[in-house]
């Protein structure tokens, strides 16, 4: 870019220093509250309208191609019109400018005589804004911009073609054009700032054309932007005013007029203006648009709320609104084929919601129980996952991650996560209460939601509890009772065997290898000591699979116990998780449910880094402790061993614990949120005091 020579102001003539001055006073005065009613008093719409987008797409033409191509336009080449759409092309030819030449005409006028006279910038705009009173904001700027882009394009077709045409080439004589071609490019960064007028302009026509059914013009934040309006319009008109000054002088004086105005005009001053403004209009504009999504969302969300609420006649309605209507909305069967929704017409189905860390556990055991009873049992209920995701954040790592697990499920999946309708994901996290832990709703065939996670019940009983509804799941607890069936369910299969050859078994968790090492060896000996069959296993720990990995292949190398595998752990802690919330969700306190106490019970044992153990004879004679009264108990054998041998092992040691006090305990219960709700009042599992909660945040499960 070509260094503008600099002028002192002391050199300009006096009229041009007052030129000056005026215009560097409105430059800091234009912004305050007597200048924005002065802007304001020229204002007096009548309520016509001019449909200002073809026309903006006019000038837009002429401006945007000109610009880039100053350089080469001054190097002799040739300039290039773009083709203007459809509708454009229709709003010309129809004649709609015709009633708006006359208005252009005159700021042509206007503009011409006030810069051609020395006219001062802001009497000019203020003409300008008077001669406009009776039209909107939006059609003002457009309508001077539009008188701007018939003078520059005019003297820039001259520009263009005085190397090529003859009648150019005198008309550019006449007026002195070449010996001003080879300063051009000193004005160059006056013609920059024109992108950015149009930028602007672009704004105000966008606050224009707002949804008045989703953000009213009275209220914020449109009423704050439309208050910048009228002052951005002023700024826009007196830019272009500039502008035309500038062309003006070109045609008038010569290299002279490129000097002294390069330092009279303060282009720095008014550039940096005109950006503000268009920065403050965008930021405006961007708070606008959020208010406008957040309405849009609010009402697609109480509209799938009044379609799922409402009795249907089967559940594809409820199906299609799921998916965003701009997009594709195939699913993924189980075969990895694109089939439509409507293939799960009429059939009964769980929307499995999770986020993308949904625990391979999770998914092989699910898919033991699609894959395997439902199939043998001939239940006629389909899964469909929908993957709930950060927008904001998603990138190739996730899409690869989406991939992944959607290619090892073996029931329906959507196609990508963006397919799911925002108001869904809305209702879905506000209404069914999903926050981390993957939930399953149920749908009945006719779209009605029978239980809002019947994952708690397929943990607990499986593909017994179909059709996996909030009643069947009431009717379940009815008849269950706190049984070694109920805590360990079919993870164990030695288990009928050990029933029936009446021996004692043995559970045991923690993740101190001393500890169990100690454990294990003192009550293998009071087992001997008795002479009675004992069992023991090893169940490991929540969230702490590495560890519990570890420590498992020690105590199989050793040959301490039993010991689970992953998966067993995994869904051993996951279904005391899932009776703790499913007893929330029907009411059931600890007070007044024994299964609850003893399941959060389980769930404080393993909150600490203590050890602990549950003693099962039969199938509900039972005793627990934590680790160190356990041990305690075995390791003081001799107190108690005559009593067990009277009342039987379980009894006997029920009361030894019993008698052992603990002066100091701390004891902890971490659960997970959760669409069950975490229950607002917990017992000590030790002592039977509140507890008192605290939050926990945690982002590795090791």
């Amino acid at each position: 870019m070509a260094t503008p020579i600099s002028l002192s102001l002391s050199s300009l003539p006096s009229k041009s220093q007052q030129l000056v001055r005026n215009e560097r006073r409105m430059l800091a005065a234009s912004d305050d509250g007597a200048m924005t009613k002065l802007i304001q008093s020229t204002h007096a719409p009548d309520g016509r309208f001019v449909d200002v987008k073809p026309i903006l797409q006019v000038i837009d033409n002429v401006l945007h191609h000109i610009i880039p191509n100053i350089d080469h336009a001054m190097n002799g080449g040739t300039g290039h019109i773009d083709a203007l759409d459809d509708r454009t092309n229709s709003y010309v030819i129809d004649g709609a400018l015709d009633a708006l030449a006359y208005i252009v005409h005159k700021i042509c006028c206007e503009v011409s005589c006030k810069c051609s006279g020395g006219g001062d910038a802001h009497a000019t705009t203020m003409g300008i804004l008077n001669m406009l009173s009776n039209y909107s904001w939006d059609a003002k700027v457009v309508l001077t911009l539009a008188a701007f882009a018939v003078n520059f394009g005019e003297f820039w077709l001259i520009v263009q073609l005085c190397t090529s045409n003859s009648l150019a080439k005198s008309v550019a004589l006449l007026k002195q054009l070449p010996d001003i071609l080879e300063h051009s490019q000193t004005l160059k960064p006056h013609f920059d700032a024109l992108n950015k007028l149009i930028d602007v302009t672009k704004c105000i026509v966008e606050f224009t054309e707002l949804p008045s059914e989703f953000i009213s013009i009275d209220v914020p934040p449109l009423s704050t932007a439309m208050a910048h309006i009228p002052t951005a319009t002023y700024w826009i008109i007196w830019s272009v005013v500039a502008c035309a000054a500038q062309i003006m002088g070109l045609v008038g004086m010569g290299h002279e007029f490129i000097t002294s105005t390069s330092e009279a005009w303060e282009l720095s001053s008014l550039a940096h203006k005109v950006s503000s403004i268009h920065e403050h209009l965008q930021s405006l504009l961007h708070i606008c648009y959020q208010r406008i999504d957040e309405e849009k969302l609010m009402e697609a969300f109480e509209d799938f709320r009044r379609t799922i609420e409402t009795p249907q006649m089967d559940n594809l309605k409820i199906l299609l609104k799921i998916f965003r209507k701009e997009k594709l909305y195939y699913l993924l069967n189980p075969d990895k084929t694109k089939v439509l929704n409507d293939v799960l017409r009429r059939k009964q189905v769980l929307l499995l919601i999770s986020d993308l860390d949904i625990s391979q556990e999770e998914i092989r055991v699910l898919e033991a129980l699609y894959k395997g009873e439902r199939v043998s049992c001939e239940l006629n209920y389909e899964i469909l996952w929908l993957p709930i995701v950060d927008r904001s954040t998603w990138n190739d790592g996730y899409e690869q991650k989406f991939l992944s697990l959607q290619s090892i499920m073996p029931w329906y999946t959507v196609n990508h996560p963006f397919a799911i309708e925002p108001a869904v994901i809305k209702y879905i996290m506000e209404v069914w209460g999903f926050v981390k832990k993957p939930i399953a709703v149920t749908l009945d065939p006719k779209g009605k939601v029978l239980c809002p996670n019947a994952l708690n019940m397929m943990w607990i009983w499986g593909n017994s509890a179909f059709p996996f509804s909030s009643e069947k799941e009431e009717s379940f607890w009815k008849a269950e009772a706190w049984t070694l069936e109920l805590l360990v369910d079919r993870l164990e299969p030695n288990l009928p065997t050990w029933v029936s050859q009446q021996k004692v078994v043995c559970f045991y968790g923690g993740v101190q290898m001393e500890w169990i090492e100690s454990f294990t060896t003192a009550t293998k000996g009071v087992a001997k000591a008795l002479d009675i069959g004992l069992e023991m296993v090893y169940v490991g720990k929540n969230n702490a699979k590495e560890r519990v990995k570890k420590i498992t292949g020690l105590i199989k190398e050793k040959q301490l116990s039993h010991a689970w595998e992953d998966d067993n752990v995994w869904f051993f802690w996951n279904r005391l998780e899932s009776m703790l919330y499913s007893k929330t969700q029907h009411g059931k306190t600890i007070e007044n449910d024994a299964i609850k106490q003893e399941v959060m019970t389980m769930l404080a044992y393993d909150g600490s880094e203590n050890g602990w153990a549950v003693f099962f004879s039969g199938s509900d004679e039972m005793v627990r402790a934590n680790g160190d009264k356990v041990i305690s108990s075995m390791e003081s054998f001799d107190e108690w061993e005559k009593l067990a041998k009277q009342m039987g092992f379980i009894p006997a040691l029920r009361k030894q614990l019993e008698g052992i006090t603990d002066n100091h305990h701390c004891t902890r219960l971490i659960l997970p949120e959760n669409s069950g709700g975490i229950p607002e009042r917990v017992q000590c599992a030790e002592c039977g005091r509140p507890m008192e909660m605290y939050f926990m945040y945690r982002c590795c499960v090791e």
